[in-house]
């Protein structure tokens, strides 16, 4: 972790999704997006776990479409950096695993366009280094395995860095968030602290950190999650729903299965200003963390202390070019996450 998140992001975050976007910087002409999992709506009974999230492996569904264009186009960035084809899964394109749909991160709009801050992040890095971009949307708890066996060049999709994952790739810095609790609107529950969860319910995607945390795996394993510190503390642990899309988990609260959805707090804030109505906000920010944008390592046994690979190195220039050229400021403004800056070392 590096800058803690004020107050101020979670109450911006809140109240800023109502306002109106900025003008997006310049993106490629073309933007060709492969769904390869169609978003799953829960339509029977979850899976309760307490354990290791379920895998699935099952063929996906190929789809493609293209964004809209928002802004009249301008002149293209100069590449940062000249990659090697051999660097590339495909001659002139970066391939970037992304799981969708994550408001405001990355989701479709009603006419199936691809957008959110990952989405535009990952269009510039490309625009940046001279390619077009394709987004390959995958199962968030296997986005890495993805990256690593080649599907895609980099991955995207709002995750923290963790020790766990940096031993399998290499995480570049570029975003900042923490996780947040969402109850039905009225907080019927009483839902106001993360110790009021025990013996309640809570619904998590799969493979992300607030799973982690509930559960006392990944980084969380040495010191315990919240379910063991409400069996230290004598209560009742927490009943975990683990989903393998987050807006399954967010169907979860909707229908009243569970006392919370617990998800990242730009995801959260962006739910109760969406459906002020059904939702709200409860408890403060916890374990505000650094996200970054997945690079495979080149195959090292562990990735921490590993090198940057010409695509690595890469990624890194191009973020920092956009940093100095004004293009990574437009584009949280634009989502009103300016809040999430990061600096780029």
């Amino acid at each position: 972790m590096k800058h803690p998140i004020s107050l101020g992001l979670s109450l911006s975050l809140v109240l800023v999704f109502a306002a109106g976007c900025a003008t997006p910087p310049a993106a490629p002409a073309t933007v060709e997006v492969i769904v390869t999992s169609a978003p799953i709506v829960v339509t029977s009974a979850p899976v309760v776990v307490t354990a290791a999230p379920v895998v699935v492996t099952a063929a996906p569904v190929v789809v493609t479409a293209t964004p809209a264009p928002t802004a009249a186009p301008t002149a293209a960035p100069t590449a940062a950096v000249q990659l090697a084809d051999n660097a590339l899964a495909q001659k002139g394109k970066l391939l970037i695993c992304t799981d969708f749909p994550y408001p405001p991160q990355e989701f479709f709009d009603e006419s199936g366009n691809p957008q959110g801050l990952d989405v535009d992040m990952g269009t510039a890095i490309a625009a940046h280094l001279g390619l077009r971009v394709e987004f390959v949307n995958s199962v968030f708890d296997t986005i890495i395995s993805a990256a690593v066996s080649g599907k895609c060049d980099i991955a995207i999709s709002a995750q923290n860095i963790t020790a766990d994952r940096q031993k399998q790739v290499s995480m570049i810095p570029y975003f900042q968030a923490g996780q947040s609790m969402v109850a039905a609107k009225g907080n019927p529950l009483n839902i106001n602290t993360p110790m009021d969860l025990c013996g309640q319910s809570a619904a998590a995607e799969s493979g992300t950190t607030e799973v982690d945390f509930l559960q006392g795996t990944g980084d969380y394993k040495a010191k315990g999650g919240l379910t063991q510190a409400c069996t230290n503390a004598g209560k009742k642990p927490i009943d975990i729903v683990v989903t393998q899309k987050d807006s399954d988990a967010l169907q979860q609260l909707l229908a009243g299965k569970v006392a919370v959805y617990f998800s990242d707090s730009p995801a959260a804030a962006y739910y109760t200003v969406q459906h002020p109505d059904q939702f709200q906000l409860v408890g403060q920010i916890l374990e505000p963390a650094v996200e970054g944008v997945s690079v495979p390592c080149g195959g090292a046994a562990d990735c921490t202390t590993a090198p940057l690979t010409p695509m690595g190195a890469a990624v890194k220039a191009a973020l920092q070019s956009m940093m100095a050229d004004g293009t990574y400021n437009q584009i949280l403004a634009k989502w009103n996450l300016t809040d999430g800056a990061v600096p780029l070392n």
